[in-house]
């Protein structure tokens, strides 16, 4: 990736950011509720391409966009690792590194401090980031096992729980 592509998708992050209106936690934003969830691949921390077909649409899935600067991330987190404690064997949980103001280090330093309870993808193409219409950090998007999106939200406190239940129950 080149340093410009990284400076001008940093650049539209956060004017897009800046430019929206308050969310509630668990408003929808960004992909709707509703819609078949893009097959898009994207890279892991290796710079290896990694399929997110291989589990949407085969499984429920829950999705998190994250950086390791974001401070509602953070907040997330206990709430996240409570939902991998409860539905980790049905629900494939993955994160993606946005990639903005991010190298795979500085993703692979949070992961080894914090250990989020996800497989952890980095998206320094923008592929997902575009498919799923990311408003920002701390963006979860819940997909069923038919690859249908149940549930989107954004910011530091969240609450999927229904969501879950839902993904898993079909």
């Amino acid at each position: 990736m080149s340093k410009r592509w990284t400076v001008t998708a940093g650049l539209i992050l956060a004017a897009a950011w800046t430019a929206r209106p308050p969310m509630s936690a668990g408003q929808e934003a960004g992909i709707p509720v509703g819609s078949k969830a893009p097959l898009v691949s994207v890279h892991d921390l290796d710079g290896k391409p990694v399929d997110l077909g291989q589990w949407i649409g085969k499984r429920p899935v829950f999705l998190e966009f994250w950086a390791s600067w974001c401070t509602n991330c953070a907040a997330l987190l206990p709430t996240v690792k409570a939902a991998a404690r409860r539905y980790g064997s049905r629900i494939e949980f993955v994160g993606i590194n946005v990639a903005v103001n991010q190298t795979p280090a500085r993703a692979r330093k949070y992961l080894e401090t914090e250990h989020p309870p996800y497989r952890a993808l980095y998206d320094d193409q923008g592929a997902s980031t575009r498919a799923y219409h990311v408003p920002g950090t701390s963006y979860v998007v819940i997909i069923d096992a038919r690859g249908t999106v149940v549930y989107t939200g954004f910011g530091g406190s969240q609450a999927f729980e229904a969501a879950l239940r839902k993904a898993t129950a079909g």
